[in-house]
């Protein structure tokens, strides 16, 4: 089975970052994604791809995958720039 370890994002509706200090690893789909034939939702038939694993550290994580034998890519997170910026850079004008 093939899996990736990742650190969440943060959550786009929050300005916090409190569910990124961890890390997870979620299963690839094994079998392709198809609509179902009632409700038009889109579904697997594999279940494995429901699961995600927290870990506290990215080597707990790959400690955890070499051990159940998993394939597995690890992606690491972007890194944050923080621009420093003051109050008077709202109305400086640049004539360059």
């Amino acid at each position: 089975m093939r899996a990736k370890i990742f650190s969440p994002a943060k959550t786009s509706t929050q300005s916090g970052r409190a569910k990124t200090k961890c890390w997870m690893l979620q299963f690839e789909p094994v079998t392709k994604r198809q609509p179902e034939s009632l409700m038009g939702w889109v579904s697997s038939k594999d279940t494995i791809n429901q699961i995600k694993l927290k870990f506290k550290t990215k080597e707990e994580a790959i400690a955890y995958a070499n051990r159940q034998g998993l394939t597995f890519d690890v992606i690491e997170p972007h890194q944050r720039k923080i621009v420093p910026r003051n109050y008077l850079q709202n109305f400086k004008i640049d004539f360059s």
